[in-house]
């Protein structure tokens, strides 16, 4: 696997890495996402919600493969002033640029409190 940072200096080295590039660009990274919903949205936008993330994922080429509610929690600490929160675990498969235009999307989002995106080791 090429760094970044490394200097290539044939030409052939150069289409080598353009093409491990290439092929890391399209190969298919697991990945779990844990969200936890603010509790004012309503079981229509919790649902909405959820379909919107899978959508997304879905339209880029992914699959989503598990999706699991947890359900109302209480928060450790409070965030945004809410006290508790719904927690939603889901697991998918997805191209890895594509994880950076995900939690941009998740961070705009003001029913998502909280997220965290782990890519899972194969």
């Amino acid at each position: 696997m090429v760094t970044k940072g490394v200097k290539v200096t044939s030409r052939r080295k150069r289409r080598v890495v353009k093409e491990v590039a290439a092929v890391e660009e399209k190969a298919l990274r697991a990945y779990e996402l844990v969200l936890i919903i603010s509790p004012g949205v309503n079981e229509e936008e919790f649902e909405a919600t959820l379909n919107n993330i899978s959508q997304f994922i879905s339209d880029n080429g992914g699959a989503v493969s598990h999706v699991e509610q947890w359900g109302r929690r209480k928060l450790a600490y409070a965030i945004d002033r809410f006290t508790e929160g719904s927690y939603v675990l889901t697991r998918f498969e997805m191209r890895p640029t594509l994880s950076k235009d995900l939690e941009a999307k998740l961070k705009i989002s003001e029913k998502v409190l909280r997220h965290l995106l782990i890519r899972l080791s194969t």
